[in-house]
């Protein structure tokens, strides 16, 4: 017979060997760097212009940024704080190079389904990549324990105070005095304030805002991340109800991000955990976007059904249950999307089963359903299996074709899900202007 000894014990074994993975998969160190880019990839995919005509522009002006040339002189690389020196500095043809940027708060996208392994956190990792090599600042919020976005980003040693579950913390104690302050007595509140939770709580909950942001090796991507400890949060949630049955605890998040300045951010990433409960509600509640990614098999397609249903359930739950509590602390109910959107992953185009499973998709959920679906290519394999994405991949590792196929898969995902984010911001910029 076996118990938790033995479930400690492989643990204990699998942390020794963490250290020999981290080095294979960061090689040739333990710390992730971001490789630099080429002309040619900056020319043909992020500024979609000539290289020659970049070529010029940079002989002309030797103050501009000029990259490392390569000991034979027939290349030059360019670091991404170089690239948004130039974006921010270039103009062609009247042309500006930075990207359309509404005004007010940075937009959040929940990327969530009920499944694992239909590529969420894959989904997640590439859409910030491409937003950063577009010129936004991005931030990552990783919901999911298994920690695979944090990983990826470069990040190895997590304590569970710093990820979501501390963010939780720092919010019950925030909410316990707000409603023991809207008493005229104090003594008539039958909810406990900050000073009276467990010390474990007020600890963590003592912290500021900005302390759970990481940076990424990525200049303009940041981090909120995750751990595997981060899993105990569905217990710790569940305790903290029974504590305070006042508290909003579907709003923690979204509180959270309201502090942050509008200008810190233009785009959130929500990377949600593979289940329904305290987190990905948190997701659900603070995103204006819901990302629904799948994988083209029967029981993708299953699981995303099952997926749409609960999560609908759990929302219209809480806007019935919880209509009091959340009127308190200035919380609209019924949580309402700007857009929702299904992403096929791993699709093949000559597998007549995956073509099957996209119709399906589309005659159920019409054009809801997102018309560039993300290719399986061997680049796509790599990135999981290295924690790199195709935009952190250098192509001269693989052919070129190769390469640029994986990119321009995920690189038309990407334009469809930046015209949802832009169509989004901006109908969300007209409301708030007209109810002014």
């Amino acid at each position: 017979m076996r118990d938790h000894s033995d479930l400690l014990n492989m643990n204990e074994r699998s942390l020794a060997q963490q250290a020999a993975v981290r080095r294979a998969t960061f090689s040739p160190g333990e710390v992730k760097t971001l490789r630099p880019f080429s002309i040619w990839e900056i020319s043909q995919f992020m500024f979609d212009i000539p290289a020659d005509t970049l070529r010029k522009k940079l002989a002309e002006d030797p103050s501009l940024p000029q990259g490392e040339t390569e000991a034979d002189g027939r290349q030059r690389w360019f670091s991404l704080h170089e690239i948004n020196e130039l974006r921010r500095r270039m103009r062609f043809r009247g042309k500006v190079l930075m990207p359309k940027r509404p005004g007010g708060r940075a937009m959040r996208v929940a990327v969530s389904n009920f499944k694992g392994g239909v590529g969420k956190t894959v989904v997640a990792q590439h859409l910030a990549n491409a937003a950063a090599l577009d010129g936004y600042r991005v931030l990552c919020v990783d919901f999911d324990p298994q920690a695979t976005l944090t990983h990826s980003m470069g990040l190895t040693e997590v304590k569970e105070w710093n990820t979501v579950w501390g963010i939780m913390c720092r919010d019950l104690c925030r909410e316990a005095d707000r409603i023991m302050d809207s008493y005229d007595d104090p003594d008539e509140c039958p909810y406990p304030s900050s000073a009276e939770l467990p010390e474990d709580v007020q600890s963590i909950g003592a912290q500021r805002f900005q302390d759970f942001i990481q940076r990424t090796c990525w200049p303009t991507i940041d981090i909120i991340p995750s751990c595997a400890n981060a899993a105990f949060v569905e217990f710790a949630s569940a305790q903290y109800r029974s504590l305070h049955k006042a508290w909003s605890f579907f709003g923690c998040m979204a509180r959270y991000l309201d502090e942050l300045p509008d200008d810190q951010y233009d785009i959130i990433i929500f990377d949600c955990p593979p289940a329904i409960g305290y987190q990905s509600l948190n997701a659900a509640f603070a995103a204006d976007i819901l990302y629904v990614p799948s994988g083209p098999g029967y029981w993708e397609y299953d699981s995303t059904t099952s997926y749409l249903g609960q999560l609908g359930d759990a929302m219209a739950d809480i806007s019935d249950g919880f209509a009091q509590l959340a009127a308190d602390a200035a919380i609209t109910l019924p949580k309402q999307f700007a857009d929702i959107r299904l992403l096929m992953t791993r699709f093949e185009a000559n597998n007549p089963l995956h073509a099957a499973m996209m119709d399906a998709f589309r005659n159920v959920f019409g054009a809801d359903v997102c018309a560039h679906p993300i290719e399986m290519t061997r680049a796509v394999e790599q990135s999981g299996r290295f924690q790199m994405s195709v935009y952190e991949q250098d192509y001269r590792q693989m052919t070129r074709e190769t390469w640029k196929r994986a990119r321009q898969s995920f690189d038309r995902a990407y334009d469809e899900f930046l015209d949802t984010v832009l169509n989004a911001w901006t109908n969300d910029k007209a409301s708030k202007e007209a109810a002014e």
